[in-house]
């Protein structure tokens, strides 16, 4: 397979950082952008918060240093609140929103211009995604990663079709990470991070060529 160049975002650890090590190895070059470092070899790092503006701005200004033309982008980057609905204050769903929906839409619309015919792939959660269970305390969550899956919808509609983007969503269930353990201490989960990179990494490389504007539940358990 031809070497492709990938962004992930959030991939300091978890299920970011074993895609980037497992996608680095077969010979792509990947690009991780995250507000701490993967410490990954054959990786590079732009250090990103994507809750902030001006530091995304400056993030796709390191990345066009890097690379000339994008193939695959992976919104990987969660930000967790585990709280009773009437205890979530402004600045929790504030940054849920900022990190779940607008560092995505921000992210995608400034590197338009060196993306042609790319694999976008939000990662967004089960809780996200319409008529499935849904958990208390993860009403700032759920509701981000919903909001994700209609962005995405959208974007395929809007931007498929003149750039040959290909937009597609993974509603991802129970991986054992520290955002699992966070949402649900105690539990534990039947796929590692690891695993759940595996299918991930397939999926960047391949997904567009079976699936379009499309929400994949990929889950064995919820929770």
């Amino acid at each position: 397979m031809q070497a492709k160049n990938i962004i992930i975002t959030g991939g300091s650890k978890g299920i970011g950082r074993a895609l980037a090590d497992q996608l680095s190895k077969d010979g792509h070059t990947v690009i991780v952008l995250s507000r701490g470092n993967p410490d990954l070899q054959r990786v590079e790092w732009v250090k990103c918060d994507l809750s902030n503006q001006e530091n995304i701005i400056e993030a796709v200004d390191g990345v066009t240093k890097l690379i000339s033309s994008v193939d695959v982008l992976v919104h990987n980057s969660g930000y967790l609140v585990n709280k009773p609905f009437t205890q979530v204050s402004y600045e929790d769903l504030e940054q849920s929103y900022k990190v779940n929906v607008f560092g995505p839409f921000l992210l995608t619309q400034k590197l338009l211009p060196i993306m042609s015919c790319a694999h976008i792939i939000g990662i967004s959660s089960m809780g996200g995604v319409n008529g499935t269970v849904k958990f208390p305390g993860l009403s700032a969550y759920s509701s981000s990663k919903g909001a994700l899956i209609t962005l995405f919808e959208l974007l395929q509609e809007e931007l498929g079709d003149q750039t040959g983007q290909v937009f597609n969503i993974l509603a991802l269930g129970a991986v054992q990470t520290e955002m699992l353990s966070a949402a649900f201490p105690g539990f534990e989960a039947p796929l590692t991070a690891k695993d759940m990179a595996e299918f991930v990494r397939w999926f960047a490389l391949n997904g567009h060529k079976y699936f379009k504007g499309k929400v994949l539940p990929v889950s064995v358990s919820t929770p």
